[in-house]
């Protein structure tokens, strides 16, 4: 009877496990269809390397908060992760995680460095720091 509780219990946990990934997914396809203004895959893949490079920035940055700074160390370290919430070989939603979560860390980060300090640290072009405004949800001009 003891093995028999051990398996319903196993089986219980990997059922809600199932279940917390698809509601998952199901917010992550909801919030790319509520937020079409969000960066294109493509765009987001050609910006990668200037990505990188001001969130190294602005981590190494002392005039930033430790909060911001520890927001960004995660970001890169699920970005650099090989395991992400939803595999990338899968078509469209595999990056659109990565794309999501960037988004919405940048979007955290910003409202709380300012714009300043994202437009001091980019390494890119300035169409480059448009898109990334874009994808951080800054309005147009500010």
């Amino acid at each position: 009877m003891e093995t028999m509780d051990w398996w319903e219990i196993a089986l219980g946990i990997i059922a809600g496990l199932v279940v917390i990934y698809a509601v998952l997914l199901l917010a992550l396809w909801m919030y790319a269809r509520r937020h079409p203004e969000t960066v294109s895959m493509r765009d987001a893949l050609r910006l990668l390397p200037d990505v990188l490079r001001v969130l190294r920035r602005l981590v190494a940055d002392q005039t930033v908060s430790r909060g911001v700074r520890i927001k960004l160390v995660l970001l890169l370290g699920y970005l650099l992760f090989p395991i992400d919430l939803v595999p990338d070989f899968l078509p469209v939603i595999g990056y659109a995680d990565d794309v999501i979560i960037l988004a919405l860390v940048l979007r955290s980060v910003i409202r709380s460095a300012g714009p300043d300090a994202l437009r001091r640290h980019w390494p890119g072009t300035p169409a480059g720091l448009a898109v990334v405004e874009k994808l951080a949800g800054l309005p147009r001009g500010t």
